[in-house]
């Protein structure tokens, strides 16, 4: 029974708006939940050349009261280090007493940067696994909780540390969840995806290679919207996490990370077929707990299976980040 209530006390917030249906172009009043107390690490190539994940981050750390936050981890095949997590965390820091006055939840900033963790700095070599490094290290002592709940692993960069987490340490299996978010970071360390795939195919894994695009291909883009009105209207100016997203050299949403995050916030966690924020997927062929994108061309935005089962509530997850985003006018 204390299970059961458990799992109903992290669904306890709800947003109503419309959802359209998986396949069809008519839509229903539905309400969904916000789940809440979900365990979750971030592996990050933030501070490489594409800025998106400094974007997601930010909306992340904005959600962060949503979460059990038990890692940020620096997982880049190039540039970018742990540093380029604590800048964001000190902006956050700035903005950290009118987040918390909103809630006791959002958790102190000495607290995230004491679980932000430097991981690997190179693409792993053709064994898909190498040396152990702080962030796969953490990976597994944090899978090694004494808590019940799964571990979610959200992967923005190289899925490098995941791999050699999973090679050193095989039972964590049945402790994670991981949510990549594949295309360019699967096809810039290679080796590491290919040895989940092939040594641990039973592996919890949403291999998302295309629906995340949805975040900022297509959707409802009318007056403030759009990619760059939202950034100008509803960002610039907004706390100092506004103002480190706002001078970026791509004023415009990407955030091409968020979908993991938005898929934590409001999907079936345990059917991720089913529609959420953050994509809905198919199951791959002869495994168990794999999902992938969905091929229907009705959902296909442009050149991207699957977007448009994200990009069908951009006016809903973008007004909800616009209330957040004058907490900190």
């Amino acid at each position: 029974m204390n299970c059961v209530w458990k799992m109903m006390s992290r669904r306890i917030f709800t947003i109503s708006f419309l959802v359209v249906v998986i396949g069809s172009s008519s839509a229903v009043g539905e309400a969904l939940a916000f789940n809440r107390g979900e365990r979750v690490i971030v592996s990050t190539d933030i501070g490489g050349s594409d800025e998106d994940d400094i974007q997601s981050m930010i909306h992340f750390l904005m959600y962060a009261d949503l979460f059990d936050i038990e890692g940020l981890i620096s997982s880049p095949t190039k540039a970018g280090r742990k540093a380029d997590i604590l800048k964001v965390i000190d902006a956050y820091e700035e903005d950290y007493p009118k987040l918390k006055n909103v809630s006791e939840k959002f958790p102190p900033p000495d607290v995230l940067r004491e679980i932000s963790k430097q991981g690997a700095m190179d693409p792993a070599p053709a064994a898909g696994y190498d040396q152990p490094t702080e962030g796969s290290e953490w990976i597994i002592q944090q899978a090694h909780k004494d808590d019940s709940r799964p571990l979610y692993v959200l992967v923005w960069g190289s899925i490098t540390d995941v791999a050699q987490a999973l090679h050193d340490d095989p039972g964590i299996k049945n402790r994670i969840r991981v949510y990549f978010i594949s295309s360019w970071n699967r096809r810039s360390d290679p080796h590491s995806f290919d040895y989940i795939d092939e040594h641990h195919p039973d592996t919890w894994m949403i291999q998302c290679e295309t629906t995340f695009r949805g975040w900022y291909v297509g959707g409802n883009q009318t007056g403030d919207l759009g990619n760059e009105s939202f950034v100008a209207e509803h960002i610039q100016g907004h706390g100092a996490l506004g103002n480190t997203f706002y001078p970026l050299k791509n004023r415009q949403i990407k955030m091409g990370d968020t979908p993991s995050v938005a898929w934590l916030m409001t999907g079936n966690l345990d059917d991720p077929t089913q529609p959420s924020w953050g994509g809905s997927f198919v199951k791959k062929e002869g495994r168990r707990h794999w999902w992938t994108d969905r091929p229907d061309s009705v959902l296909q935005e442009g050149n991207y299976p699957g977007a448009k089962t994200v990009n069908r509530w951009r006016e809903a997850y973008l007004r909800d980040w616009q209330k957040r985003l004058t907490w900190l006018k």
